[in-house]
């Protein structure tokens, strides 16, 4: 049996782990001097990093904090991809695939965090639910 560390299991982690092998050979087709190409690759690989290390700290305040900035690094991804996408090196059916992988993470770390935190706070709306609907008006 090959042994397992705790960030292993979590189904988050492995949706982390998934967009990393997804966004992989895009990466690799992108122009080297493309800044979002450095910014994706480092920050798809943020997720993964970050879940693993706040999953191994003992106090919840601290593995919040880490689960806070796998959060982030992945809606940062998703801009990432947008930003492929306006400058047409990404076609937006393939940006749409990696946001699918993408919302199905930040659901799971955003329930992590929900879990360890201590905050009181009211029942929230799922991630991309389409609550701020007229933002702009």
């Amino acid at each position: 049996m090959t042994p397992q560390f705790d960030h292993e299991k979590l189904r988050a982690y492995q949706e982390a782990l998934r967009f990393v092998g997804w966004v992989g050979p895009i990466i690799e087709k992108l122009p080297a001097k493309l800044a979002a190409r450095d910014q994706l690759d480092r920050a798809s690989t943020s997720i993964a990093l970050n879940i693993a290390e706040g999953n191994g700290k003992r106090s919840h305040p601290d593995r919040c904090r880490y689960l806070d900035i796998a959060r982030g690094s992945a809606v940062e991804c998703t801009a990432c991809l947008d930003v492929l996408v306006a400058r047409n090196t990404l076609s937006a059916a393939e940006a749409a695939q990696g946001k699918i992988i993408l919302l199905g993470a930040v659901s799971l770390i955003a329930g992590l965090i929900a879990r360890f935190s201590s905050e009181i706070r009211e029942d929230g709306a799922a991630y991309g639910s389409g609550l701020v609907e007229k933002e702009n008006e």
